[in-house]
């Protein structure tokens, strides 16, 4: 059952020139802060919104994490701002939510780029990331080592345990998660699936780019892009894996901004 949209919070750059804005929707366990050094770049030239999406960031929290859902949540913040549409960017989760609004509300999209993921479901799982922040004992820490430590058998890689520890926040000094670990975990199948759309299609513009070392975005994902995006353009940036944004940003702006 379809929930009711939530009203979402963002961070915002640029100056409104009565352009098209355009909305960055960042990827599971992420928050709009992340996207902030490349939203002012995109500013620019333009209005951007870079949004926090249902359970990260300061975003409201709820049970249900379907795409379609996540989609309205959108679609909400451009209605509540009156906007006609926008140019939608969206890495990982949040390019599965870009793709959803653009298959169930084609006429909200004016262009639409989509950061190493396919509208495809994948065997890969995050869950023992959510174990492991789940089982991290706050209670009486204080210091971030100290709860980063704890995270370091199940997220051994030290670039990836520092992003999950963004959403690690301290409060009157009691540690907690920013994020809705219960929700994200009960979800996790949907999150690494992709609804249904039947033979819906974006008939506008799209740009697919993908990391050369990340397995999100591979050859045997081409048909699935192209049947539901027949105007996809496939891109790939060699040497990065799937947070392609943080790890080559110039590069992977100067593709946006070429296209957008």
């Amino acid at each position: 059952m379809a929930q009711q949209a939530l009203p979402l919070t963002y961070l915002e750059a640029g100056e409104a020139n009565g352009g098209t804005p355009m909305l960055i929707l960042h990827g599971l366990f992420g928050s709009a802060r992340n996207w902030q050094t490349l939203a002012r770049r995109f500013g620019e030239s333009r209005r951007v919104y870079a949004l926090d999406l249902r359970n990260h960031g300061g975003a409201p929290w709820a049970d249900g994490m379907d795409y379609r859902d996540m989609a309205e949540d959108v679609r909400r913040f451009l209605d509540d701002r009156g906007f006609a549409r926008a140019t939608v960017v969206g890495h990982s989760m949040g390019g599965k939510t870009a793709m959803a609004l653009a298959l169930a509300h084609p006429d909200r999209v004016a262009r639409l780029v989509v950061a190493d993921i396919a509208p495809v479901a994948y065997t890969h799982t995050h869950a023992p990331y959510v174990a492991a922040m789940k089982a991290a004992r706050l209670e009486g820490a204080t210091r971030r080592p100290e709860v980063e430590a704890q995270l370091a058998d199940a997220v051994p890689e030290a670039p990836l345990r520092s992003f999950l520890m963004q959403n690690l926040v301290l409060e009157n000094g009691v540690f907690s998660w920013r994020i809705n670990l219960d929700s994200i975990g009960a979800n996790m199948e949907g999150l690494i699936g992709f609804p249904d759309f039947g033979t819906a299609r974006y008939e506008g513009p799209a740009l697919f780019i993908g990391g050369s070392r990340s397995d999100y975005v591979r050859p045997e994902h081409h048909d699935a892009i192209r049947r539901h995006f027949p105007a996809a353009e496939i891109r790939m940036i060699e040497g990065v894996g799937h947070w392609l944004h943080a790890e080559r940003p110039a590069e992977f702006a100067a593709l946006v901004e070429s296209f957008a």
